[in-house]
């Protein structure tokens, strides 16, 4: 399983929705489930996956699917479709 893969998987666990959905328009203010407690464990799911620890202004920051990408790429994560 790449990058990407791993990626959506947590989203998917997450917000419990289909691949078709994580696209440029899945961002907080869009999605119903993602308050502050869906927040939080997307954060924690992924500093898991990655063995990454975001900082607070990455945390408070990483408000859509597209813009998580570029968060994780600063830690070093690859992504390859």
């Amino acid at each position: 399983m790449n990058n990407l893969e791993k990626y959506r998987k947590v989203f998917r666990s997450i917000f419990d929705v289909e691949d078709d959905v994580l696209n440029e328009n899945f961002r907080f203010n869009n999605v119903e489930k993602w308050d502050s407690v869906a927040h939080m464990s997307l954060i924690s799911a992924l500093e898991e996956e990655f063995e990454v620890l975001f900082d607070t202004e990455d945390i408070l920051s990483y408000g859509s699917f597209e813009n998580g990408i570029k968060i994780l790429t600063k830690y070093g994560v690859k992504f390859e479709e």
